[in-house]
């Protein structure tokens, strides 16, 4: 039996990890990746300037998912694609399309945020708007890809 899949979610929000309210979107996609058999812990939420930080310690503990929340959009501190983006060797462009297209059913400027989808040789990743329609947009998308993603990504990665 393999053992247990792994995912983590990291929220970029310099507010919400002040305390000045509460993350949302963080919990929907911890409640999806569960559902999808991962274990995945509360969503680590960081300031927008620890981002980077953040990112580099979850690839290096190798989970077999990251999504991240928050960071995508076009402020100065918005730099979640940027953290991400050198950790993946392949990127899966098309989930990021399918991504806007699910969002423009709804918010026109859906596709303003900025998503980048990929893995590398242990871990599919994707960074998330901070909205919680956002996030339920994205999981909506990745309900049918996750698990297929993750089973290839074990068919070529030696333990």
């Amino acid at each position: 039996m393999s053992p247990q899949r792994t995912a983590i979610v990291i929220v970029a929000s310099t507010r919400a990890a002040a305390g000045i309210y509460e993350d949302r979107s963080g919990p929907i996609a911890v409640e999806f990746l569960r559902r999808k058999g991962f274990d995945c812990p509360a969503a680590r939420i960081v300031p927008d300037t620890d981002i980077s930080a953040a990112v580099d310690t979850a690839f290096a503990e190798e989970p077999s998912v990251i999504l991240t929340s928050g960071g995508t959009g076009l402020t100065q501190d918005d730099k979640t694609v940027e953290a991400v983006a050198p950790h993946i060797t392949r990127e899966l462009p098309g989930i990021a399309v399918a991504f806007w297209q699910k969002g423009l059913e709804n918010v026109p400027t859906a596709v303003a945020s900025r998503a980048i989808a990929g893995v590398n040789d242990s871990t599919f990743a994707m960074t998330l708007p901070g909205s919680t329609g956002g996030v339920k947009d994205a999981c909506a998308v990745l309900e049918e890809l996750i698990v297929p993603i993750v089973d290839m990504l074990e068919g070529v990665h030696e333990h």
